[in-house]
């Protein structure tokens, strides 16, 4: 049969990565792992509640539990004091002695566990602190954390519990646990009932600045109004059910700051007695606008519904007018929330208030999309803010579901930015010129719209599709962040979104990356953990593996089985494989459940060519081959030197093999080759022939997984005559030999290839381009010129100041929302 002949080895880079034993299965001989073995041993077990194809199961439950709340905001105070009646639901097979409630205000309570396990600096954060110990410097207190501690003493902080009773006004026994309250019930609740209870309650609002808070308050000092005023935002303000759930029964893990919340659906009807010049922002819709706006300004609402571009609703002139008087009188908005899982709302007199209609399809067919903010908020928020939720909308609906509430807002405030249920608080301002005009730059600009995508972005994840925040990040964050970034490259490709590939290769190949299932609490860095490793993950998922088509059914019937009910990591894993219909384990055990990273690198490429089995074809061929190698270097500067070699010195001792080499032809290799062919059944020599007439470009590519993250092999070819091919070999390859395969690529022969480039687009996050290209090439970079600082400890100062400028922009640069820890 016809052989291929090695030729040209061109590159020979060599490099291998350590195998692991891994789960249940445990390799004893050789150091074979498999990188696509199947995730069931890991994933908790179907069953009736969560199926195997990812769905709720056919006995699926989830607890129901609605309030009825009335609430006092004390503006001077900058307290609230409420009474809540809260009817729970056990729609459980299980029948429950007591309730668990969260206290999330006891974060903030000196004594509280956040409080106490807070570390410094970074010492058990992220990395070395200096300190007078070490016989360096002195560790450095920010003035935020002596501010924090004279706030946290100078405030009672934490909730103040008035009285627990049942529905019949019966005092019930509860303790409180850090930032939780167990209430012990007067008679077991037994499946498919429900109970009553009661509670009053009152607490300090936190100053946000101070505290680093999700909500809180902001005072403004300089105001016209004697004393200022305040914005008020108000969340995880009252007493919230714990979730009861099939997987874990209560979720009654300690709220430590990062670890946010899941919760159960319930309806609302929420009172808020605010100063009378106040307007109030809440989840829900307004019950009774003739109590709490003029005329004019429900006209405005009415029109604002159909109107092409926002309508403002409270009006710059009224919002300034608003914030220079004050009044002792109050005014009670009436909201009402159907099947939310929380809710929040804000106040002040400072708002301006627009609204613009959004008109969809589904059940909800109109929703009014409204943003408040102070004047520092400007034409900003007046151009962008509105503009953004409606553009949200739009494309998560396209991703998901049309959405099901009547309202989606945005808030300013101190918060940077924190989501709820048809309303979001966010951050970005304009900036106060010499002349008191007041302006924003390109930075607020695209921090205000892709913040207010990402909050209102939040409405469906995780506040519908109601996974477990506390538990697992990335199942709101992650999703998320992925959906904001195609909502926000559909407004401006320019901003920088934080889900390309490249943006996270540098924390793949880092030392404080820890895999994605990490409960947050614990992850070192929760900006790319949660936040980008997982979207460009999902955005890989989408571009490059199941590409768009497979990808967008899968991830809509996964947000539509999971609407309004409380998906698990599983339950997503499992519906995006039956979904696309595409074997996706190894995707995630390895992105999700490792810190393996992707550097695939190209070691070999060799040039084959068909060995004809003809003399005078192949002999001829080894010739050329022969000659096209370099002249040794010893017999060229004999031939400059002018030597004669000692057959041209005594030609008459030369013979046959002188004038002919050992390619010559004679007729016994031909008559071999004759013979060999009259072997040949028919159907071989039908393909011999054919394979000598195409006379095509045999390639190998030898390639080696430095990182250990199996991925596709993305290769663009380029050729002699100056064209480009593509060629998507899926991860597959890597099945039976993860940490090195070689792949045979063929081409026709007027294809003569050129180089080769792994990941010519950068669509895998591979960490390292320099090993992508065949033959290597000199990668750019850059260099800067510096002066280095002259001290007393030398070189060992400018390191450490590198560690900690370098940790300083690790933290201030991670994508952080409601980060209070």
């Amino acid at each position: 049969m016809p052989k291929l002949v090695w030729l040209m080895p061109v590159l020979s880079i060599m490099s291998a990565t350590p195998a692991f034993a891994d789960g249940a299965i445990k390799q004893t001989k050789g150091d074979f792992e498999d990188k696509f073995r199947q995730l069931e041993e890991v994933l908790p077990t179907p069953n009736v509640y969560r199926n195997a194809a990812g769905e709720p199961g056919h006995q699926y439950w989830q607890q129901q539990v609605d309030y009825d709340i009335d609430v006092t905001l004390d503006e001077e105070k900058r307290r609230i004091d409420a009474s809540e009646e809260i009817v729970y639901h056990n729609n459980a097979p299980d029948t429950l002695k007591y309730l668990w409630i969260q206290l999330d205000q006891n974060k903030f309570r000196n004594d509280s566990l956040s409080a106490l396990t807070t570390t410094f600096g970074g010492i058990g954060n992220r990395g070395p602190a200096t300190s007078a110990a070490s016989g360096s410097s002195p560790a450095k207190l920010s003035m935020g954390a002596i501010r924090r501690q004279q706030f946290v003493e100078d405030n009672e902080l934490g909730y103040q519990i008035k009285k627990v009773t049942d529905g019949r006004g019966k005092p019930l026994h509860y303790v409180i646990v850090g930032t939780l309250m167990r209430v012990d019930l007067a008679e077991p609740l037994k499946p498919g009932k429900k109970t009553e209870l009661n509670i009053d309650f009152g607490y300090n609002i936190v100053e946000e600045d101070a505290v680093s808070a999700r909500s809180g308050y902001e005072h403004f000092p300089d105001d016209e109004r004697e004393g200022g005023n305040d914005i008020f935002l108000l969340a995880q303000w009252f007493p919230r059910l714990a979730a009861y759930t099939d997987y874990e029964a209560w979720t009654n893990k300690e709220f430590i700051g990062r670890g946010e919340f899941t919760l159960e659906f319930g309806d609302y009807e929420v009172s808020m007695t605010v100063p009378a010049d106040h307007i109030v922002s809440s989840t829900g819709v307004l019950q009774n606008p003739r109590d709490v706006l003029t005329s004019e300004q429900r006209e405005r609402l009415e029109e604002a519904e159909d109107a092409d571009r926002p309508i403002f609703i409270v009006t710059p002139e009224e919002a300034l007018e608003n914030e220079k008087k004050g009044t002792s009188d109050t005014k009670t908005w009436h909201f009402k929330a159907d099947n939310v899982r929380d809710f929040a709302w804000a106040s002040s007199r400072k708002f301006m208030w627009d609204a613009k209609g959004v008109k969809q399809g589904g059940p909800q067919k109109h929703v009014m999309a409204m943003s408040f903010w102070p004047k520092e908020g400007g034409d900003l928020w007046k151009k962008y803010s509105t503009e953004s939720i409606v553009h949200t909308l739009e494309v998560y609906n396209r991703f998901t579901f049309n959405y099901p509430y009547p309202t989606a807002q945005s808030v300013n405030g101190p918060v940077g930015g924190m989501e709820y249920p048809m309303i979001t608080f966010n951050g970005p301002r304009t900036e106060l010129q010499d002349d008191g005009s007041r302006t924003y730059s390109l930075a607020e600009k695209r921090f205000l719209i892709g913040v207010v995508i990402h909050e209102v972005g939040h409405t469906y994840f995780p506040m519908i599709v109601n996974s477990d925040e506390r538990q697992w990040t990335w199942m709101d964050e992650g999703l998320n962040s992925f959906l904001d970034g195609v909502a926000g490259r559909e407004w401006d490709p320019d901003i920088p979104w934080g889900v390309e590939p490249r943006d996270v290769t540098g924390y793949m190949k880092s030392q404080t990356q820890v895999p994605i299932m990490t409960q947050s609490d614990s992850v070192l860095r929760l900006g790319p953990n949660a936040y980008t490793k997982p979207a460009v993950a999902l955005n890989i998922l989408r571009e490059t593996i199941l590409g768009r088509e497979l990808f967008d059914f899968a991830f809509k019937e996964y947000a539509q089985r999971w609407m309004f009910k409380r998906p698990t990591p599983s339950d997503f894993f499992r519906t995006m494989e039956e979904a696309s219909g595409v074997d996706l384990d190894w995707f995630w055990r390895g992105w999700f459940y490792t810190t393996d990273h992707v550097d695939i690198s190209l070691d070999k490429v060799y040039k084959l060519r068909l060995d004809t089995e003809d003399p005078d074809i192949d002999y001829a061929r080894e010739r050329q081959f022969e000659k096209d190698k370099p002249m040794s270097l010893t017999v060229e500067r004999n031939k400059e030197e002018g030597r004669k070699l000692w057959v041209e010195r005594f030609p008459d001792i030369t013979d046959f093999y002188d004038e002919n080499d050992q390619y010559t032809v004679t007729n016994k290799e031909r008559n071999k080759y004759q013979s060999w062919l009259k072997k040949l059944e028919p159907w071989e020599r039908k393909a011999f022939e054919r394979a000598i007439e195409e006379d095509k470009n045999y390639y190998v590519m030898e390639f080696s997984n430095v990182g250990g993250l199996v991925m596709p092999i993305i290769l663009e070819m380029t050729f002699a005559d100056g064209t480009k091919e593509m060629m998507r070999i899926p991860a597959e390859i890597w099945r039976r030999t993860p940490k090195a395969v070689s792949k045979l690529v063929v081409t026709d022969k007027d294809k003569e290839l050129v180089s080769v480039t792994v990941d010519p687009r950068w669509e895998t996050a591979d960490v390292d381009v320099e090993n992508n290209h065949y033959p290597r090439q000199i990668i750019p970079s850059r260099i800067e010129a510096y002066k280095s600082k002259r001290t007393t400890t030398g070189a060992r100062r400018d390191i450490m100041q590198d560690i900690k400028t370098e940790l300083k922009t690790d933290e201030d640069g991670e994508k952080k929302e409601g980060d209070d820890n």
